[in-house]
């Protein structure tokens, strides 16, 4: 994952910041011998248009949401852990010839322009982690190397900084949620579950193989194509949309609350054969290897009966990540009769406040 700050001494507590195209989500995860803990979360709406497709386009209005989101959560200065999703990053998996981690840094150096789709690599931040020996040929190794554009990347730092606030760790969006999985769920070497994060303007899929990644895709199908074509039909405000795509109409009878839901899981079609395609996608390129779970995350994961409905389109078990299986919460800051309703949105941001300096 890409650290783009290291804190060499003292001890540090960082919260994690979600920083979506709709919303801001804060985590502060206490960690001690006893486990996770989940002390605070704290979630802002962000007006449309500060973030388009993963970068920053009014960092003024961002570094005001910071500054809110940090009050609301009377949380002081912290380090921040964010992450970095949708076109504003680059994540490419290759395979080279085994080498020590010095030399392979030296190499990417060299040669990342063979890899990453930059003319200068000056330009660029850039990353990697060694997955491990190849299946196929142990003489080779699988890498995974991150990269983002160094002016988008600053962009989020000095947003930040203009806060009050100082971003220590950048990660990547796809490996996030799988620091949640690990965390959470039991699983061994051979087990493949698929982890789907439906944001507002991007949906990323990443398939985790023993708790390792080994298939990425984002594509631009997500809650907010379901969202405007809800206002359309109905002729409502965005606003109005986006609440009567999760609660329903409460002035409707149960018929047509049914009938609603099911209209909604047809304007949901699209983005359900995009992650069904990318699935198939991986099946056939990685030998149709049996995939045990679908975990589902993001605000647009609680579209009633959607995670059955993809489901059968999956013939997979499929269902919303539980980020409290293993991580309890603080009951004095955090509404029991919420859990539920906090589970999908709270995920990246829970995921983020897991990271540690120093870690991968």
């Amino acid at each position: 994952m890409l650290d783009l700050k290291e804190i060499i001494s003292g001890k540090k507590r960082l919260v994690g910041l979600d920083i979506g195209s709709s919303s801001l989500k804060l985590a502060e995860v206490i960690s001690s011998s006893k486990g996770h803990q989940l002390n605070r979360f704290v979630e802002v709406p962000l007006p449309q248009g500060v973030i388009i497709d993963g970068i920053l386009a009014d960092a003024g209005a961002l570094s005001l949401k910071i500054k809110d989101i940090f009050k609301l959560a009377k949380c002081g200065r912290k380090g921040i852990v964010t992450c970095l999703a949708g076109n504003s990053v680059i994540i490419k998996k290759v395979t080279l010839e085994q080498m020590d981690e010095t030399e392979l840094r030296e190499l990417i150096k060299d040669e990342a322009g063979k890899y990453l789709p930059f003319d200068n690599m000056e330009d660029v931040n850039y990353d990697f982690q060694i997955l491990g020996e190849n299946n196929y040929n142990p003489n080779q190794m699988d890498i995974v190397i991150v990269a983002a554009k160094k002016e988008i990347v600053n962009s989020f730092l000095e947003a930040a900084t203009a806060a009050g606030q100082n971003v220590d760790i950048m990660d990547v969006a796809p490996f996030v949620l799988e620091t949640l999985y690990e965390a959470n769920y039991e699983f061994d070497n051979e087990e493949i579950v698929v982890i789907i994060n439906i944001g507002a303007s991007t949906t990323g899929i990443n398939v985790v193989k023993g708790g390792t990644s080994v298939f990425t895709r984002d594509f631009a199908i997500a809650g907010n194509t379901i969202t405007e074509s809800l206002k359309e039909k109905y002729q409502i405000t965005f606003e109005e949309a986006e609440k009567l795509k999760i609660e329903g109409n409460p002035d409707a009878s149960p018929e047509e609350n049914l009938d609603l839901k099911n209209s909604i899981l047809d304007l949901a079609q699209p983005l359900c054969m995009e992650i069904e395609r990318s699935i198939d996608y991986f099946r056939s390129t990685y030998g149709a290897e049996d995939i045990k779970l679908v975990l589902l995350a993001g605000g647009s994961a609680k579209i009633p009966n959607l995670a059955k409905h993809l489901s059968g389109m999956l013939n997979v078990k499929t269902e919303i990540i539980d980020p409290f299986l293993k991580i309890n919460y603080n009951k004095r800051n955090i509404d029991a009769k919420n859990l539920d309703n906090i589970k999908p949105v709270a995920a990246t941001a829970i995921g983020l406040g897991l990271r540690e300096i120093g870690d991968k």
